[in-house]
């Protein structure tokens, strides 16, 4: 075993003990208010980038920067394959940059609104596709990188063809069931829930990632139905779309339990590199929950504590 994956494990394990945790975000979502839940949360390790009088939007862009800012101190511990995982891990953050400069497109005030996940070294193409200017040259540049053609102009492609993109490389490299699971979901919500087409590049994808039988399922139990079991899972007992909201937060609190079993048992290695990277991001999902229901003052709490 190389010393940096002994010195990245035992960092990693450090920083998934940090995590706020589900009893102090039930906690946190019970505050009367977003400024006394924003007060608390920056006395936290996600003081690192949150601070009392943020919109929501801010505090929750906050949140999640923590976490990348976790992923790129992990990067400073680990070999270069674990730096390689870290980059896809850390992909979501450079996908949700592109979906911001998309909107930034349709709201010219929504660039400077929302600034940019710092990925450093942990980017696959970000730097180069922050400087297109349009749609068709997002594309481009997305055409000469890892993520590839996602076969369309429209802004909508754009955003499935990267996430499809995401997950066929990822399936590769962290647990298939994980990966799988998440790419069910979003088929199903994008084809079931919104009604949209995938054009031939994003079918073909989808396709080597679920099977040719679940991509020409005409009805969501039809669709899982055709699922390979560690795509299933996801979307097991679902049978329309309305369900599809439960489905994704049971997809992340079962990432969480097989990311602290591997925490638990694993050698320090890149498992223990993904399930830390995994528990730290699951917390940031439940986190960001949290300031919404506090926003309400609390309302929705019982919702909150059921589903996160």
């Amino acid at each position: 075993m190389k010393p940096s994956w002994v010195a990245g494990g035992v960092r990693a394990r450090s920083l998934a003990r940090r995590r706020y945790g589900a009893g102090a975000a039930s906690s946190l979502a019970s505050c009367g208010s977003l400024s006394q839940a924003l007060e608390r949360l920056a006395a936290t390790p996600y003081g690192h980038e949150v601070r009392p009088g943020m919109s929501l939007a801010e505090a929750q862009l906050a949140v999640s920067g923590t976490t990348l800012w976790h992923y790129r101190v992990l990067g400073g511990w680990v070999p270069s394959e674990g730096v390689q995982l870290l980059r896809v891990l850390a992909a979501g953050f450079e996908i949700a940059n592109a979906d911001r400069l998309l909107s930034s497109w349709g709201d010219e005030g929504a660039r400077d609104a929302a600034p940019a996940y710092r990925l450093g070294a942990l980017a696959t193409a970000w730097p180069r596709l922050e400087r297109a200017g349009s749609v068709p040259a997002l594309r481009g540049v997305l055409a000469a990188s890892p993520w590839g053609d996602p076969g369309d102009d429209s802004p909508w492609a754009v955003r499935v063809g990267m996430r499809l993109s995401w997950a066929h490389r990822a399936v590769a490299l962290l647990p298939t069931r994980w990966v799988l699971g998440a790419t069910a979901l979003l088929v199903a919500r994008e084809v079931f829930a919104a009604g949209h087409a995938f054009g031939p590049a994003a079918r073909r994808t989808a396709e080597s990632l679920l099977g040719v039988p679940a991509m020409a399922a005409g009805t969501v139990s039809d669709f899982v139905s055709a699922l390979p079991r560690d795509a299933s899972w996801s979307l097991a007992g679902l049978t329309d779309e309305s369900g599809l909201w439960l489905a994704e937060a049971g997809w992340w609190k079962q990432v969480e339990r097989d990311a602290f079993h591997d925490l638990r048992t694993a050698p320090l290695d890149a498992a223990t590199l993904v399930g830390a990277a995994a528990v730290l991001g699951v917390d940031a999902w439940r986190v960001r929950a949290a300031l919404e229901v506090a926003e309400r003052g609390g309302a929705g709490r019982e919702v909150f504590d059921a589903v996160a």
